[in-house]
């Protein structure tokens, strides 16, 4: 395992490498205020407008928000655990299921992911920052890329504090929008009608909602891993939970019911102007600031993240150490990506948005699965920290057990597939369009895995982990690169 130079400047130096005891630190409950504007952000209002634009009421498409983002969360929440007590970011806990290369199989996918929902994210925030300041929509777009930038280097600790701040701007600017949104905008004949029950929309509603929160799974750990092992998983587990369900369970609605009295004519920035200016007018524009400014949080959160998984694809084909460079420069190459897809985007985003959103459900239900089997079930916690940065160690090259059982569960998937007009497959034509691969994906890759790990001898791992304790804790000028 390769350590990393001292801090340097306030900025983070740490990356993919684990986090010595000494140097924990932060309070249980930043996780709640985290997770909470993770998704408390308007790119977050789009997931819940799926069942209204295919022919769902109101009254089911809120109650389709509300269970998909209760699963969906479920999932996502227990990943938080893994953090403390691994001192580990998220995705470079995947070599001990899929190998040291193998994992570059879930790390493309997770790659493709944080620089796919920044896509959307800078261009949402600059289309909010030129309705109300004015100026071109690309060049904000650029500003809140580079400012996101910017936080995301300097890391960890300013990501928490800044997601902080906005915890309390957000309850307070979108605590009236929505009090506004209930008592002054008016809704279709029909929309509380409990006996317009469909089928097809609410499941399309209810999967890409569980889909949206699943897909957090893959940010968990590297927003807790600073945190002592002392924390329970049960208080981790909770925090994450609540921070996280609130937050998406509250814009999903909002997006719902801004959709359901727009109709045909919603249009993300300009109805949430049009819903404000109702409470009082230059309401709209305040919220839309608010709005930009979670936006560019959460694109820090992308960076972040996608700075970490391209660190761990590198370290994959050859080793490189963790270091301030090298966290720099896997940040510039996610942020131009992202800019370069955000400047040139010119297709319908609600459409796309829709679509992404299931691809990234569709990717990350088997990946969920064995990732916490393993974890909770089988090794039950009990990790060789450096053998997880050796290339040929006890996880080996290649883990058989994760992927097989991933690929297997995709598989069985696919028939159950209802992408849009992109693809629907037999099964889901013969439940008239609906979307049941979550219901699939997870219960076949999960158990697949616990079949296949029976032979793993967990106490010998066990044994070799609490060999290792006292060196993973020593000076990091004492440890010597594996």
């Amino acid at each position: 395992m390769t350590t990393t130079e001292p801090r340097v400047s306030g900025l983070e130096t740490r990356s993919i490498d684990y986090v010595p005891l000494n140097e924990r630190h932060g309070k249980l409950w930043h996780l709640g205020p985290l997770w909470f504007m993770s998704n408390a952000q308007i790119a977050t209002l789009a997931v819940g407008l799926v069942s209204i634009t295919t022919g769902g009421n109101l009254i089911w498409s809120l109650i389709a928000i509300v269970s998909g983002t209760v699963l969906g969360t479920f999932f996502m929440a227990f990943h938080s655990a893994q953090g403390p007590q691994l001192g580990l970011p998220q995705m470079i806990q995947s070599r001990p299921q899929f190998g040291y290369i193998g994992a570059l199989l879930v790390w493309l996918f997770a790659y493709v992911q944080y620089a796919g929902f920044n896509v959307f994210n800078t261009i949402l925030a600059g289309q909010s920052v030129s309705h109300t300041a004015h100026g071109s929509v690309k060049w904000w777009v650029v500003a809140v890329t580079i400012v996101a930038l910017v936080i995301a280097l300097i890391g960890y600790d300013i990501i928490h504090r800044a997601e902080q701040f906005l915890t309390y701007a957000v309850l307070l600017v979108f605590g009236i929008f929505s009090v506004g949104v209930l008592l002054t905008l008016h809704y279709p004949a029909g929309s509380f009608d409990l006996g317009g029950f469909k089928w097809t929309p609410f499941l399309a509603q209810f999967g890409v909602v569980a889909g949206y929160q699943i897909s957090w799974a893959i940010y968990v750990s590297d927003y807790s891993r600073y945190l002592p092992p002392k924390v329970t998983v049960r208080k981790t587990f909770l925090w994450t939970y609540f921070g996280s369900a609130i937050g998406g369970a509250w814009m999903m609605v909002l997006g719902c019911l801004l959709a359901a009295w727009a109709g045909k004519d919603f249009d993300t920035i300009g109805s949430i102007d049009k819903a404000g200016d109702k409470v009082f007018h230059g309401f709209g524009a305040i919220v839309l600031v608010v709005a930009a400014l979670g936006l560019v949080s959460v694109t820090a959160l992308n960076m972040y993240g996608g700075s970490l998984t391209l660190i761990s694809a590198t370290d994959s084909i050859r080793r490189i150490k963790p270091t301030l460079r090298a966290r720099l420069t896997t940040l510039v190459v996610t942020a131009a990506l992202s800019l370069g897809g955000a400047l040139v985007a010119t297709s319908d985003f609600l459409t796309n948005f829709q679509n992404f959103l299931l691809v990234v459900l569709y990717l990350f239900i088997p990946w969920t699965a064995v990732n916490l089997m393993d974890y909770y079930v089988v090794r039950r916690g009990h990790y060789v920290i450096a053998e997880i940065f050796n290339p040929r160690g006890i996880y080996g090259r290649w883990g058989w057990r994760g992927i097989t059982a991933y690929l297997i569960g995709f598989g069985a998937m696919v028939p159950f597939f209802s992408v849009g007009t992109l693809f629907v497959g037999s099964a889901a034509k013969a439940l008239g369009g609906a979307d049941i691969s979550l219901f699939v994906g997870l219960p076949v890759s999960g158990l697949l895995y616990w079949w296949f790990a029976r032979s793993i001898d967990v106490q010998a791992e066990i044994r070799l982990a609490e060999a290792e304790a006292a060196e993973l804790e020593a000076p990091a000028d004492q440890i010597a690169t594996v």
